[in-house]
């Protein structure tokens, strides 16, 4: 379980762009379906075929797109190009095609714990897919061209989100940041910017993409990973054997309150989730802690709304929130 008690979820993203058009296709609507017509005929003449939804963006109601966006299925910049934006999805595996977005296609993949390596493959499936149909913008010292230079290279975004309470608490945060920008790498709050990101989870990713294979890039994040894995529980022991009891208050009076309020804020949830998976992993709390997990998804802004079938004020969704925690803390 000590990756898992760690290691959130992977993902890869990968940047293509087509030889033959414009980068920014925003104003060009012909040109945009153009390409979305390409990339879904490139896909139903692969073996990846039936595996994918489509969805036309400005098709989709607000609460519909930020579900998704939610769901890591989409990206926020998808939804800066309404009018021209479209996404393949994939539910079951965690995986999407973005259309129209910075670059002419994203091919992202996720996956639950320290699978960075299935996330990639998902992503060259799908890549490998697009390139036998279609031409891609690459040059043969530069690598595969992007909108944004800094993406030029492999096109390669590879991410791993931790849970790092133990980090945080003893202020190790910023002797992370500064040992992983050593190795090419950043990190940053998955939620929440700064040391205090919201539920101490953290996104590490490659920052270079040029001159650096995808091999390279991905066993790099993965030997990052693996460090931060290790110093997470080697605190978290310490703590155990040092602080139990404060350990034990934090958990159990979040466990107390999450099982009991009918107010409650997002950035409160967070802190409180954060807690009680803390209690999970340290063996504390009798509990699953993939359930505990997807509750994060299940208690964000948008899917309190897609339950509800309609947008809620502020006070609606703190109430929503804490009654959906509630019942969810029963299952757990």
């Amino acid at each position: 379980m000590s990756a898992t008690a760690t290691v959130m979820f992977s993902r890869v993203r990968l940047a293509r762009n087509y030889r033959d058009l414009p980068f920014d296709l925003s104003e060009k609507p012909e040109k945009a379906d153009a390409l979305i017509a390409r990339t879904c005929n490139a896909i139903s003449m692969s073996p990846l075929r039936d595996t994918f939804e489509f969805y036309r963006m400005r098709e989709l109601n607000d609460i519909q797109r930020h579900v998704m966006e939610e769901s890591r299925l989409i990206t926020e910049d998808l939804l800066k190009n309404l009018p021209v934006a479209a996404a393949l999805v994939n539910h079951r595996d965690g995986l999407s095609i973005l259309m129209n977005e910075e670059d002419h296609v994203r091919i992202m993949a996720i996956q639950p714990g320290m699978e960075l390596l299935k996330a990639a493959d998902d992503c060259f499936r799908v890549d490998d897919a697009l390139s036998m149909h279609t031409e891609i913008a690459f040059d043969p010292q530069l690598g595969y061209l992007t909108a944004c230079p800094t993406n030029t290279g492999t096109g390669m975004r590879a991410s791993l989100v931790l849970h790092l309470p133990m980090l945080v608490l003893y202020k190790q945060m910023g002797n992370v940041g500064q040992t992983v920008a050593k190795l090419g790498l950043n990190i940053r709050g998955v939620y929440g910017e700064g040391s205090e990101a919201w539920g101490n989870m953290y996104q590490i990713s490659n920052q270079a993409t040029l001159g650096r294979a995808e091999d390279e890039i991905l066993h790099t994040v993965l030997a990052v990973g693996h460090q931060l894995i290790d110093k997470e529980k080697q605190l978290r022991e310490k703590y155990l054997e040092n602080s139990r009891i404060s350990l034990e208050d934090a958990v159990f009076r979040a466990v107390g309150i999450m099982t009991h309020a009918r107010i409650l804020k997002q950035e409160d949830f967070f802190r409180y989730w954060s807690n009680l998976r803390l209690g999970i992993v340290s063996g504390l709390l009798p509990m699953e802690l993939v359930k505990a997990d997807r509750m994060i998804e299940e208690v964000m802004d948008a899917h309190l709304a897609a339950y509800h079938q309609r947008e809620l004020t502020d006070a609606e969704r703190n109430i929503e929130r804490a009654s959906r925690v509630r019942n969810l803390m029963h299952k757990l």
